[in-house]
């Protein structure tokens, strides 16, 4: 049975057999690509980009960042591009209407079938994806760090990767998740994008959304869950070090803070680009093709600084039918801790606002460099442990991104030689 992603499109995985791929790279001209490019390959062979078939081409890119659409009309909101300088052009004889080899770290990774070569005015994709041209935005810095030019066509990979502990049980392809969600039962499931520890707050964030998708359905088994899909991509001094991400929210399942019937954790390989509502609309695309039914939308979605309005991202989606995208957003305020309740509760239904105590990143940072375990109503105990544990054991002695932390941590995919 064919499965049916993002843009009623069927999801495909472009990868080819081993001795068909041996025969099918001798010869081509070899380009090396570094880890973003090879992470967007992963994501475009197995479809988690559905319906991409490969890099944009220049009128599909324009569609996208001026309409949020390609130009069949199926809704994307960030330009997936390759690029590419003239020199590097020049050195590899790349040519339209010609297939080339992906390399990284000198181990084959897709032929790549360029159909085309063209220049895009970088200072306006930015403005037009991010809503700025202010350099101090990680989105814009990256697209004013292009390169020359850009290659448009499809790809198909030659080898799969090797995805390294401790994410190897982690990684589901949108056909895994499918297979994955249909053993479990579930009817309906709501997503959690993270890149962070989960607190307490985290937690209720995904409690509450499992109860709205959850809805009018018989309660006798539970038939709907929650899947946390931690992004894992580049990192920046001060993030949470991948590790204690993912292996702190399945431990709140291990602990039983959720049942084993309606928790999954899981990750997606991407760089973020904080580009707030339309990056939304991204995450929404990415779940959709992992078969899930519904998303879970916060304050501040996939924002960075000052450039959104905290709810941008929920906003967003009203501009879009249920054709348009096949995955319903939920959208939910703040979880904090009310002192006069005595307990984590939700904005929309405390009306103790002069006393409550947020989860700032402030505090969240200052408990964990503290190393002194917080009240359970803050982060469980089982969660607190193992983001020390982790810290020892994959961060150089910080739960935080460190310049060592870049250079020396074990990366999370490797690509065998063929």
């Amino acid at each position: 049975m064919s499965e049916i992603g993002h843009g009623g499109k069927q999801i495909v995985e472009r990868i080819l057999d081993p001795q068909t791929a041996k025969e099918k790279i001798k010869n081509l001209k070899k380009v090396p690509v570094r880890e973003q490019m090879a992470v967007e390959v992963i994501d475009l062979a197995y479809g988690f980009f559905s319906p991409l078939q490969g890099f944009l081409g220049k009128a599909d890119v324009e569609s996208v960042c001026k309409k949020m659409r390609l130009k069949d009309g199926t809704v994307w909101s960030i330009p997936i591009v390759f690029d590419i300088s003239d020199k590097e052009i020049a050195d590899y004889g790349v040519k339209e209407g010609e297939s080339i080899l992906l390399t990284y770290k000198d181990s084959p990774v897709a032929v790549f079938d360029v159909e085309e070569i063209y220049s895009y005015n970088k200072q306006e994709m930015a403005k037009d994806v991010y809503g700025t041209n202010d350099e101090k935005h990680p989105g814009v810095k990256l697209t004013n760090n292009f390169k020359d030019k850009f290659l448009g066509g499809k790809i198909t990979m030659v080898s799969k990767p090797i995805i390294n502990p401790p994410f190897t049980e982690f990684l589901l392809t949108p056909l895994e998740m499918r297979k994955k969600i249909k053993e479990k039962g579930w009817v309906r499931s709501v997503a959690h994008q993270t890149r962070n520890v989960p607190h307490t707050g985290h937690e209720w964030l995904m409690k509450g959304s499992w109860l709205s998708a959850y809805g009018e359905l018989p309660v006798e088994k539970m038939i709907v869950g929650v899947i946390v899909n931690a992004i894992i991509g580049e990192k920046r001094p001060g993030d949470y070090i991948d590790e204690a991400i993912v292996l702190c929210h399945d431990v709140l399942r291990k602990a039983g803070y959720f049942r084993e019937d309606v928790h999954l954790t899981s990750i997606s390989l991407w760089d973020m680009r904080y580009a707030g509502p339309r990056e939304a609309v991204f995450h929404a695309a990415l779940r959709a093709n992992l078969g899930i039914t519904h998303h879970m939308f916060g304050r501040d979605h996939a924002g960075v600084g000052t450039y959104y309005d905290p709810y941008d991202a929920h906003r967003i989606f009203d501009q879009f039918s249920e054709k348009d995208l096949n995955i319903k957003p939920v959208r939910v305020l703040e979880w904090w801790y009310c002192p006069i309740c005595a307990e984590v509760t939700y904005m929309g239904l405390c009306n103790h606002k002069d006393k409550i105590q947020n989860f700032s990143g402030t505090l969240i940072r200052s408990i964990i460099q503290d190393g002194v375990k917080p009240p359970r109503l803050i982060f469980r105990p089982e969660v607190f442990d193992l983001i020390e544990e982790c810290a020892q054991k994959y961060g150089m002695g910080s739960a935080y991104v460190t310049k060592e932390y870049i250079a020396n941590r074990n990366p999370v995919f490797t690509f065998p030689k063929l």
